[in-house]
């Protein structure tokens, strides 16, 4: 890791203490901090007193000595550890206690608690004497703070307010906007708290992905229908590690800025991601749609569960319409597809079945059109939601027409397209930083261009026209247009995907403000929780990205992220990124 990731997480502290005993002590800590994120053990050891009056006490009870904790020091490392609300309080001279909050992932599990430190000067330098750590009890909302000096855009669409409030108090907005608008909010929560000094930087509502799958692995080994690599990467096997260890993606979403994702379609295990990412501070929040009802009998499932699920008829619709959503999912979704030789009337016989079943039962439909005939038929049937869009020629009038009667939200994925084109072409090549990106996902991506034969001249049409359509869409007063990528799909990586489709989203016509409302408020309207999701309001969650730079001069300035929120809870990408 970087050299100075303590030093990016520590909060200001309040009073800023000058005693120079107090500066020793701020520097030890520093320094045993940085130590565990870089998995040092001698420079983490060497800020310990090396006595048998050293004391630890925490949830197992107290223990004395030095040499105990030492020998313990080779297998413990956490998977990351963050510390904020740093207080330093000199005793005596050559004693300061200080005490901080803590955030610590261990084995794929995240704590939070309260650790305090004893800081003594010895004549080998200043020194750890007594050490605790507790963890808080299951559910603790993260120690409240307040951003100040950022130039806030909350996602309503509104106009940024400079030198702006954010104040954050048990997981929740508590205020958001100008200094006399929180002046009362953020002095009630600085007598109790720490304060962040944010000028120069923005802050955005976390990032909403409206189109994901955890049931794709982002290259082929996860869809094999794209390039068959089965004698390499058996699917079934693929398939167990993404139900196995989701948390990888988690990690890459909330690295990139993304808060919340909608899973449009994958085997029935992924609504269980639902509940487990939900109060998991390193995990996106999820909602989940579960199995596809298809059109055409698709292979890619395993021999005892199906992501994709046949509907013949009317019969078979109504009974997995209502077996998904008494398994727990937040919408239906129709995999409109086509065959040349169809029965096209039997199909939207289909499609209108489970729009009738689907809205009988109080849900929505979500329907995957990508042909322009298909897309209004879906529409004409009742869809709430359209995913990717018309990729196949111009929309026109009548398609326009339907869709602002029905007032559809219009998920565009215009970018996917073009990772399917480059595995064709045999040739990786991301539009976006990758750094979030996990490590097997990133060597399997970059392994496309050790794959023997491909398409050299490969092309893909359906970015432009994705673009085009966007571009007549984007201002029908019905229509709400939500950001998604299709990640999961071959060389559409989980995670900072999104940067590449809000860029095309820019240059289909919309300005950068339209795009960001599509990527936060109105991705959580796609995934139905805009009650507590998606901008930044008094009683929303506190989901929130601090950037470097501007997104209203320059969309792709989203990619600058130098702080992530999730829950009221303050990490930076380095140490919440992929392992």
């Amino acid at each position: 890791m970087h050299g100075l990731l303590c030093v990016a997480v520590l909060l200001s502290l309040p009073g800023a203490l000058r005693a120079q005993d107090t500066v020793e002590a701020r520097r030890v800590f520093q320094g045993n901090i940085d130590a565990i994120h870089r998995h040092d053990r001698v420079r983490y050891l060497s800020y310990y007193l090396q006595s048998p009056s050293f004391a630890r006490n925490g949830p197992t009870g107290l223990q004395l000595g030095y040499a105990p904790m030492a020998a313990a020091r080779d297998t413990s490392w956490p998977d990351s550890l963050i510390a904020t609300h740093l207080r330093l309080v000199p005793v005596r001279p050559g004693v300061v206690y200080g005490s901080y909050r803590y955030r610590v992932t261990q084995h794929g599990v995240t704590s939070l608690g309260t650790s305090e430190r004893i800081f003594v000067r010895t004549p080998a330098g200043w020194k750890i004497a007594v050490s605790t750590a507790f963890n808080a009890p299951s559910g603790t909302a993260p120690p409240p703070i307040v951003l100040v000096g950022a130039t806030l855009i909350d996602g309503t669409g509104a106009p940024p307010v400079r030198d702006a409030v954010v104040v954050v108090r048990n997981g929740k907005i508590e205020c958001a906007g100008t200094r006399t608008r929180c002046a009362t909010a953020a002095t009630v929560a600085t007598a109790a708290t720490d304060t962040m000094d944010l000028h120069g930087t923005w802050i955005i509502p976390g990032l909403i992905d409206a189109h994901v799958h955890f049931s794709q692995t982002g290259w082929v080994d996860g869809r094999p229908d794209a390039l068959d690599r089965r004698a390499d990467f058996p699917y079934d096997r693929t398939v167990a590690g993404l139900e196995a260890h989701p948390e990888r993606y988690f990690r890459t979403y909330l690295c990139a800025g993304v808060t919340a994702v909608f899973d449009v379609g994958g085997y029935a295990w992924t609504y269980g991601l639902k509940a487990r990412a939900e109060n998991d501070l390193e995990a996106p929040h999820v909602a989940a749609a579960g199995p596809l009802l298809s059109t055409v009998d698709h292979w890619i499932n395993l021999p005892d569960s199906r992501q994709i699920v046949y509907v013949p008829n009317d019969s078979a619709v109504q009974v997995q319409v209502r077996a998904n959503l008494a398994r727990g999912a937040d919408a239906i979704k129709v995999w409109y597809v086509v065959r040349p030789s169809a029965d096209t009337a039997a199909l939207k016989a289909v499609v209108r079945a489970a729009a009738l079943e689907t809205h009988r039962l109080g849900a929505r439909l979500i329907v995957h059109a990508t042909g322009l005939w298909e897309a209004k038929d879906a529409l004409r049937a009742g869809a709430d939601v359209l995913v990717h869009g018309v990729m196949s020629e111009p929309v026109d009038s009548e398609f326009i027409r339907l869709a602002d009667e029905r007032h559809v939200i219009y998920t565009p994925t215009l970018t996917v397209g073009d990772g399917y084109r480059q595995v064709r072409a045999r040739h990786f090549e991301p539009h976006y930083p990758v750094s979030c990106v996990d490590s097997t996902t990133l060597a399997h991506a970059r392994a496309t261009d050790t794959i023997p034969g491909g398409t050299p001249d490969a092309t893909d049409r359906r970015l432009d026209i994705g673009v085009a359509n966007l571009g007549l869409m984007r201002n029908v007063p019905g229509v709400t247009i939500a950001m998604g990528t299709d990640a999961g799909n071959p060389l559409t990586l989980h995670g900072p995907s999104v940067y590449w489709e809000m860029r095309e989203m820019q240059r289909a016509g919309m300005s950068p403000m339209d795009v960001l409302v599509a990527s936060t408020r109105n991705g959580a309207r796609a995934m139905g929780r805009e009650r507590d999701l998606g901008t930044l309001e008094a009683g929303k969650l506190a989901d929130l990205v601090v950037l470097s730079a501007d997104p209203v001069a320059d969309i792709g300035n989203v990619a600058s992220v130098r702080y992530v929120m999730r829950g009221g809870s303050l990490t930076i990408p380095a140490l919440i990124r992929a392992r």
